[in-house]
């Protein structure tokens, strides 16, 4: 079989022998238990070889390059058969009795039929035709949002997408949960939404210019061990080590202490959530005041500052946004704030905002006005100086790296042009034939049948679960492929069990990293678990468009021809690959490093004329005619201080007085591998962790170790206290991640016993410009929990009945 496998549908040569014979010495060596062997693979959180014995994982060694491996790795051996994986395909009892669409309720609670392959995607391409002629291609939505594996080939939204272009197309979603207000504001006031990715100052430039780091929402050194694609060198520790080592000061305006790591010796500022617009204002007023703006560099190089300048000053609305008036927002002292701008104006000063800052209703805002500040200081395209956004949100961003291709599944083109901000997937389901405004335009959102989702739980990242159950419960059909009995799996009708990355080949590559890993094959599928490629070819051939999908390639085909188009992309980069004979014999590839760090915007600052920005002035736009002509109340044409629906300055703290921050977990990626030993290691009493500030314990009388009851007017959950001063008083964290739990299956509005945070978080969109989540504007309670502890059930499999 494996031989099959590499030799098919491609001419031999003595190279491609070779490459083969290797692969099938050491598939043989691995299954024969004469001897252990090592196999490359990669994940999101890095780079590792594995061991394996008599056909089965036996360890798992982080690549000995890496100065700083994920403990995350340690939880993938057991989750390859662990009870959560889906063993057979499944079908929903309700639906199957019933009919797509006719017991709709079920979900979450009904068992599941075991049934053969055969029968399951004979059931699932008849629905999908009936979907199609009764609603149209439109009535299909596949967002199939999630970070899936990290594996280039096998990448379960791309292969999900490019099998419904060829079938007529679906509802797509745009954007991203964790840069959405980030992605849509930046086009129109910097013109490249890459300054989020590719083309952020690299850490070698920072370590050597800066003196000064202002950090809105922190560098938190937990999210660098994760990265799209995998990373063969987690560097973020090591940089910032350098950082500090140079003399640079850190400032860290968070309500979250440990944001920052204890070794930058980092001045805590610790503000209210959502309270840094009000904090960047107060700092322009004192740099306007006392005349330590660049005025030469805003003339040159910026359009809008008068509209801001007396915005600022109070001219255009009678309130100026001074330090007092700031503190009175954020509860940073006006001394604080005022001494801020001081030294941010004295010194080589760059400012950097995390991914979290946006995700609050009107997000947008910060990052708008952060841009403002660095242009009032006139560093913006200095070595060091400037702005940068989501440094230590991915492990990626700040390497020293080209931005070049990779080897990418084509997807074909989507006939369907209907689609929703990703954070809008309720309003789809439960309003259909409404409109809803999208950065300037009105989307009309359509009337859906089926949902397909391959590769992600959006039972983790949406938010607000008790609106998405109603929703949920509203089209015909929900379809999951997984590997396990995630959340959104057992509420769904058809699940179809997927191969993990360390049961199939493939290439890991990443932007934002040197490194390109083949993916070897280590073990056999548990189970009847099939590549979601194979399914959907599978389901392909019975709507009469296999060989359009497969071109006649199988899984080893594709990795080389995949690899091939990347290589030849790349040879216009003066760059020169190995062939993927030699690449796949060898396990890896490392790209040169860049003949020199990047500057963002160094070239504009250089010759604005010669490189402008493509925003409509070619300047950057402090003040936007396009977002001011759209009418947006919640999003105007220059960055303002709006109060969101839910903060600790709301009388709603009158019921809910304290701030729910769900950052993103230090022990899984998102949900991923929840039910491994690393984030099963980090829970209380079996629930999720939450941290709370020993007044607010104490005032509730909850100890450290006591399980806790989180509610709001949305819902509730249970999660472990862990007390600790790194949050400031008024605020809680609660990582996202947890597999919801309900205590009764199916029941909308039951309490959620193991700790999902988004059963308390608002769904409304951060603004009609972007529509991006606003989760971090919760407010809600903490009580001691002191009945019987309900059991977590979540990591069992779901029951099931014989047909």
């Amino acid at each position: 079989s494996a031989g099959r496998d590499l030799a098919a549908s491609r001419p031999e040569t003595p190279a491609r022998r070779r490459s083969i014979q290797a692969t099938l010495a050491l598939w043989f060596t691995a299954r024969s238990g004469t001897m252990p062997t090592r196999l490359s693979s990669a994940s999101h959180w890095g780079h590792f070889s594995v061991e394996v014995r008599n056909g089965r994982v036996v360890g798992l060694d982080p690549s000995p390059a890496d100065p700083d491996p994920s403990p995350i790795l340690d939880s993938i051996p057991g989750t390859l058969d662990h009870p959560t994986r889906i063993a057979h395909p499944m079908i929903r009892s309700g639906w199957l009795e019933h009919g797509p669409g006719r017991a709709n309720s079920g979900r979450g609670a009904d068992p599941y039929v075991p049934v053969a392959w055969d029968r399951a995607l004979d059931l699932l391409a008849a629905e999908l035709g009936r979907v199609k002629r009764d609603y149209g291609n439109e009535g299909i939505f596949a967002g199939s949002y999630g970070w899936a594996s990290a594996g280039r080939f096998h990448h379960a939204q791309g292969q999900v997408h490019r099998f419904l272009n060829l079938f007529g197309g679906y509802t797509y979603s745009v954007d991203t949960y964790s840069t959405a207000a980030l992605t849509v504001l930046l086009p129109h006031i910097l013109g490249r939404k890459e300054a989020i990715w590719a083309q952020s100052t690299s850490w070698p430039v920072i370590e050597e210019h800066a003196e000064l780091v202002i950090m809105f929402g922190g560098i938190a050194l937990k999210n660098g061990q994760v990265n799209p694609g995998g990373s063969g060198q987690h560097l973020v520790r090591q940089a910032l080590k350098r950082c500090r080592a140079n003399g640079i000061e850190f400032v860290n305006l968070s309500p979250v202490r440990d944001d920052a790591a204890e070794f930058l010796q980092a001045r805590w500022l610790p503000l209210r959530p959502s309270s840094d617009t009000a904090v960047m204002l107060g700092i322009a007023h004192t740099l306007l005041t006392e005349e330590r703006h660049d005025r030469a560099f805003i003339e040159r190089y910026c359009v809008g500052f008068e509209r801001l300048r007396s915005y600022v000053l109070g001219e255009s609305d009678g309130q100026p946004k001074t330090p007092e008036w700031a503190q009175a927002i954020s509860e940073v002292k006006a001394g604080d704030i005022r001494q801020l701008a001081r030294d941010m104006a004295d010194k080589r000063t760059f400012i950097t905002l995390s991914w979290s800052v946006q995700r609050t209703h009107h997000g947008e805002q910060p990052y708008w006005m952060a841009t403002a500040l660095a242009a009032m200081l006139g560093q913006i395209g200095l070595p060091g100086g400037g702005v940068g956004f989501g440094y230590g949100a991915v492990g990626g961003i700040g390497n020293a790296t080209r931005d070049l291709p990779l080897p990418t599944l084509p997807q074909g083109d989507n006939p369907v042009a209907s689609h929703i901000p990703v954070a809008r997937i309720s309003d789809l389901l439960l309003e259909p034939g409404s409109t809803i405004d999208y950065n300037g335009r009105r989307l009309t959102l359509p009337r859906t049948g089926l949902v397909y989702w391959c590769g992600g739980n959006p039972f983790h990242h949406h938010q607000d679960l008790n609106r998405l159950l109603r929703a949920w419960r509203r089209p015909d059909t929900i379809v999951i492929q997984d590997p396990y009995w995630t959340p959104a799996a057992r509420h769904a009708d058809i699940v179809l069990p997927v191969t993990t990355a360390l049961e199939r080949n493939d290439i890991a590559a990443a932007r934002l990293d040197a490194h390109m890993v083949a993916m070897r094959k280590a073990v056999e599928p548990i189970g009847q678990a099939r590549n979601d490629h194979d399914i959907l070819a599978g389901l392909a051939a019975r709507l009469g468009f296999a060989e359009r999908f497969t071109e006649g390639r199988d899984e080893m085909g594709w990795l080389e021809h995949l690899y091939e188009v990347a290589r030849q992309q790349v040879a216009a980069h003066r760059i020169e690959m190995p062939a993927f004979e030699e690449f796949w014999s060898r396990g890896s590839y490392r790209f040169p490093e860049p003949e020199r760090p990047l500057v963002l915007f160094e070239g504009f600052r250089a010759d604005p004329e010669a490189h402008p920005l493509p925003t409509p002035s070619g300047r950057i736009e402090l003040f936007s005619e396009r977002i001011a002509s759209f009418g947006y109340a919640d999003c105007p044409g220059h960055p303002v201080w709006l109060e969101p629906d839910e903060w600790l300055g709301s009388s709603l703290t009158e019921r809910y007085p304290l701030h729910l921050v769900s950052n993103q977990p230090r022990t899984r990626l998102h949900s991923q591998l929840d039910q491994g030993v690393t984030s099963r290691r980090s829970k209380v009493n079996g629930r999720e962790p939450v941290r709370i500030n020993p007044h607010d314990a104490s005032a509730r009388g909850v100890r450290d170790g006591d399980v806790v009851r989180i509610f709001n007017e949305r819902g509730a959950c249970l999660a472990g206290a862990v007390l600790s001063d790194g949050v400031r008083p008024g605020v809680i964290e609660l990582a996202t991640g947890a597999w919801y739990d309900p205590l009764e299956p199916g029941r909308i509005g039951t309490l959620c016993v193991h700790g999902n945070p988004n059963v308390l978080t608002p769904d409304v969109g951060t603004s009609k410009l972007a529509q991006g989540p606003s989760a971090h504007s919760a407010l809600v309670e903490v009580e001691l929990w002191d009945k019987t502890l309900p059991p977590i059930r979540v990591f069992d499999p779901p029951p099931t009945v014989s047909s």
